[in-house]
This record gives C-alpha cells, structure tokens and sequence, in this order.
C-alpha cells in the first residue's frame, strides 16, 4: 500500500501513514526502509519521497554541497587535451559547470544541460548526441543517441547512478536510462562513476554497470572513509 501512495502522491508523511493504517510509526519506518533499498523511496526527516525517475531540476536540488565537492575532486581528471564524455546526470553537469578553458578537449554528451553550459566553453568542441528526449528525466536517449556514442572512441567517461551496491553495481529507474550508460562506458578507455554518499547502497529497479565495467569510484567523503569499504575489492576509491 505504501507504494502505490509514494507513486501516486509523491511522498510519504510518517505520522499521517501510521494513522491511516493504525500501526506504530516503526512499523511504516521500517517498510520505508525497505521500499529504500529497492530504489523505491528516498527517506527524509518525517518520511519519504517516491524515489522514480525525477526531472533534472529536481534532481539538481538533492546533495548540492556534496555535488560541488565530487566535481572539485574530478576536475582534476580531465586533461587539457582528451576526448570524453558526461551522461545526463545532475551530478555530472556540476563538473561540467566547474569545468574551466581547456587547449583542446572534445566532450560527448547525452545531457542537455550539460551540453549548454559547455558550448561556450573556450577550447572545448561539445557534441550533443541526439536522440529522443525522456521526459521522465530530460535525457536523450534511444538507438540514434546510442549510435551516435559509438562513433566516438573516448579516454574517459564521467557517469553517475541512482544506486550503486556492493553486490550487483548500479542500478537506474528507466532501462533506457541503462542503456544510455552502457552505450557511454562501451565508447570509453575508462570510466568514472561519481556519487554521492547517499547512493551507496542504494538499489532502483534497473541493473546498470556492474563494479568490474567501473574503473573509479568517487564521492565526497575521505576516501578511507568506512562507507567505501565494501567498494574497496572491487573498484579504485577517491
């Protein structure tokens, strides 16, 4: 019942839930909770948030601080002179907002945000792939996106996730959004997934990269912060 109420409402009052169903508040914490680890629900002080695919101005909102951080800690990964690519993920798009002049740095994107902040960009050529636009997310994607990505032979693509678990990798709402991300990681030398550390653990509907196809792991805490331990044997960790 809590599910159907998170994806036809939104959101989840905690008290109000345990008033409606008669059961203590523990109780709907605890489905909370459950409904958290399949990507479901998104908790927050007094209750939950439907955790399903989200526009990319509300997906901006969540984790700033921890956002802007992640991309001070990327900037440094990008050469002067490379050729790469950014997904469409809020996340993502801090690094390219940060992102300053370069030599000569060839950007392949998917994200149409990203892809305005960078066209001005002096000394960096940004290709948008095209494709049709998801309006669960704002993404392009679909076979004419994908195909455009495997035209590229990339260094390094950055990517983030709804979800990454120790145990199956990423995990996202749409398959296409999946689908996106595997057409970007195929195209590339190397790939950096970067995410906050509210996504660690976290699980959403759809399998995406497994831990093996990810080459960098990073978030905003230490890196020897105890939350990455589980990542350590299986990913590098910055």
């Amino acid at each position: 019942m809590l599910r159907e109420q998170l994806r036809a409402g939104g959101q989840i009052v905690l008290d109000d839930a345990a008033e409606q169903f008669g059961v203590h508040r523990m109780t709907i914490r605890r489905d909370l909770e459950a409904l958290e680890r399949e990507g479901i629900a998104r908790r927050m002080r007094g209750g939950a948030t439907f955790a399903g695919p989200e526009e990319f101005d509300r997906r901006l909102g969540h984790a700033q601080q921890a956002k802007r951080r992640i991309a001070q800690k990327l900037l440094p990964l990008i050469p002067s002179r490379a050729s790469i690519a950014f997904d469409a993920s809020s996340t993502v798009y801090h690094l390219a907002d940060a992102l300053p002049q370069a030599e000569d740095l060839l950007v392949v994107t998917y994200g149409l945000h990203a892809f305005h902040t960078l066209q001005e960009r002096g000394g960096i050529r940004v290709f948008l792939t095209g494709g049709e636009r998801d309006r669960r997310t704002g993404s392009l994607v679909g076979p004419i996106a994908q195909r455009a990505l495997a035209g590229f032979s990339l260094s390094r693509c950055f990517m983030s996730t709804v979800g990454v678990d120790a145990e199956i990798g990423t995990t996202e709402p749409t398959t296409e959004e999946v689908e996106m991300k595997l057409a970007v990681a195929a195209a590339s030398a190397h790939t950096v997934l970067a995410v906050d550390s509210g996504k660690l653990g976290r699980r959403s509907a759809v399998r995406g990269l497994a831990l093996d196809q990810i080459d960098l792991l990073v978030t905003e805490l230490d890196p020897a912060h105890q939350l990455l331990d589980a990542f350590r044997d299986h990913v590098e960790v910055l």
